[in-house]
């Protein structure tokens, strides 16, 4: 019988170059609040974090329940604002997933934005309806690098987390996937090979990505 494979993206940085529109958005936010992280704070503190954990840093307290749900509305409607205009898929991922598809892979999205930045990517990549599973911020209590996002995607997949691929794009997420099992692509969109952990394969773009080369990583 053919063993059921799943290939599970994380969205900013892996579906879409988002990050540098993020960092935008945050430098507006906290600019309001006379706080000003240079880039290395964000590479550090941002890049594939919650909100809950960059807010919390950057404003030096805990911040929970209600105001974060307030302060990450504020932050993430003006990361839509700026990146409304803009959105654009990384180079032969469109491609790629169509052979995934056509070749019986289940395919899913982790990703620790809200759902409204999700809804947003897909109302230009259009690849809303090849997804088997999607779970964002809203869908779990541990965020990266705890792994429950991607055992919560096998699961709605029912695929086992060994035969699950995830392609991530930060150290965090990277540490999520690992921690849940899984082989791991790191995209090399927001940080080098050398600032990942190890991954079992690594890409800058999707443009020689293949069903066949997913395959081999199992």
């Amino acid at each position: 019988m053919k063993k059921e494979i799943a290939v599970i993206f994380d969205m900013d940085g892996v579906i879409c170059h988002t990050n540098p529109y993020h960092s935008m958005a945050f430098r507006e936010f906290f600019s309001k609040r006379n706080l000003s992280p240079t880039d290395a704070d964000f590479a550090d503190h941002m890049f594939g974090k919650s909100n809950s954990y960059i807010l919390s840093h950057f404003l030096n307290r805990k911040v929970e329940g209600k105001e974060l749900l307030e302060l990450e509305n504020e932050k993430e409607s003006l990361f839509r604002e700026l990146y409304g205009p803009h959105i654009s898929p990384i180079a032969g991922i469109t491609k790629f997933i169509r052979d995934l598809k056509e070749n019986g892979v289940k395919i899913g999205v982790a990703t620790s934005a809200p759902y409204a930045n999700f809804e947003l990517i897909v109302s230009k990549v259009l690849i809303g309806k090849d997804l088997g599973s999607v779970l964002t911020s809203e869908d779990v209590e541990k965020h990266k690098p705890d792994p429950e996002i991607y055992l919560k995607s096998a699961k709605n997949l029912d695929v086992d987390p060994e035969n699950c691929i995830v392609f991530e794009d930060s150290y965090s997420g990277v540490s999520a996937a690992l921690n849940a099992g899984m082989r791991v692509v790191g995209v090399l969109s927001s940080h080098t090979q050398e600032e990942l952990p190890p991954c079992n394969m690594y890409v800058e773009n999707y443009n020689e990505m293949t069903f066949k080369k997913v395959a081999g990583l199992l």
